[in-house]
């Protein structure tokens, strides 16, 4: 791991990260990072506990999504698969700059489908589309 991406990571983990570098962008590094650390268990508890921490020193404890989280990081795990273990986080981005959009997330889960307080505490997973 990079000197830049472990310097990332400690300050998401120790509370000096800058609210403004913990965009959307900032939770994809902070996902991609610990995938490369973990095995997906281990990178979705990983990413929990820093988010909690993050949103907990904020004073915004319940920011926290847990449908919201593992599901992006199915998703850039499913990808990584197939990607070569030196692949930084930029050029991950590059080459699926759709993780950084909205509306492809909405495809799995249209607007609404995640307001549910179940869906901020327990991973629900997407609903099927159309006839099968």
């Amino acid at each position: 791991m990079h000197a830049a991406d472990r310097d990332f990571l400690s300050r998401l983990e120790d509370g000096t990260l800058a609210p403004s570098e913990f965009s959307h962008r900032g939770h994809l590094r902070a996902g991609f990072l610990y995938l490369r650390q973990h095995d997906f268990p281990g990178a979705c508890v990983a990413m929990k506990r820093s988010i909690q921490a993050f949103a907990a020193r904020l004073g915004k404890a319940g920011l926290y999504h847990e449908t919201m989280t593992i599901a992006y990081l199915a998703l850039m795990a499913e990808r990584l698969a197939e990607e070569p273990a030196g692949l930084g986080f930029e050029a991950f981005l590059e080459r699926y700059p759709e993780l950084t959009s909205v509306e492809y997330f909405r495809r799995y889960y249209p607007a609404g489908e995640l307001d549910s307080p179940e869906a901020r505490v327990t991973f629900v997973l997407p609903r099927p589309r159309g006839p099968a």
